[in-house]
């Protein structure tokens, strides 16, 4: 099992330059609107992806080589997700998909992975997360970026997942709402916006077993699910 502890700690410290950064950029952010009366963060611009986000969690995604068994929308914590069952063409290979998406312009990614542990935990009764760690894939379609995410095991009473979870952006994806947050506040500037979509994927794997053994499963279906939305619901902005 791989600690936690140090990861905490390299969090902390990237949360105080995060908080350092955020301010500076409230204060140089703030000046003009204080000045002229017009105040941004009151009245951001429109998401212009956003009847398409919303689509899913109706919906689905719809995902090349994979078939839905079944979808539903999921209350998870205070947010309405989509739970999705997926299944590979031609093999017994499954896998749960659980997309949140942006809901409105004033909708930011807060704390949606400690919903989806509290989800796992209250679903099967136990979700002992182990071997905890940063993953990266690279997508090239329908134009090539890098996603970051999270990557471990999470065991529960029944079942044993490798889960992979991260935020999907328009060009590209990352695990921390505050990646979003600047790259948001930055498009603001350009009067334009940064369309998100919560992606937290489970892949049924042997019990207790080494995670590591399912990555290149969960990163293709990673892969397959940042090409898609990348490719229909995030466009538009």
């Amino acid at each position: 099992m791989i600690s936690l502890t140090k990861y905490f700690k390299e969090s902390q410290w990237t949360q105080v330059v995060a908080l350092v950064l955020l301010l500076l950029l409230f204060a140089i952010g703030s000046v003009p609107g204080y000045l002229t009366g017009h105040w941004q963060w009151k009245q951001p611009p429109p998401i212009t992806s956003l009847k398409a986000l919303k689509h899913i969690r109706n919906s689905g995604l719809s995902l090349p080589g994979w078939q839905t068994i079944e979808q539903a929308e999921q209350a998870i914590g205070e947010h309405k997700w989509s739970l999705q069952l997926i299944k590979k063409q031609d093999s017994q290979t499954q896998a749960i998909l659980l997309l949140l998406p942006q809901n409105g312009p004033m909708d930011q990614p807060e704390v949606e992975w400690t919903e989806v542990n509290g989800w796992g935990k209250s679903r099967w009764g136990r979700w002992d997360i182990a071997q905890y760690r940063s993953a990266t894939f690279t997508v090239k379609q329908p134009r090539q970026t890098q996603v970051e995410a999270r990557f471990f095991r999470a065991s529960t009473r029944q079942d044993t997942f490798g889960v992979l979870q991260w935020y999907a952006l328009p060009n590209g994806g990352n695990p921390s709402p505050l990646h979003w947050f600047f790259a948001d506040q930055l498009a603001q500037w350009r009067k334009q916006r940064i369309p998100w979509v919560a992606v937290s994927i489970l892949v049924p794997m042997e019990p207790l077993g080494q995670v590591e053994k399912i990555w290149p499963l969960a990163e293709s279906i990673g892969q397959t699910v940042q090409t898609a939305l990348m490719a229909e619901s995030l466009q538009g902005n």
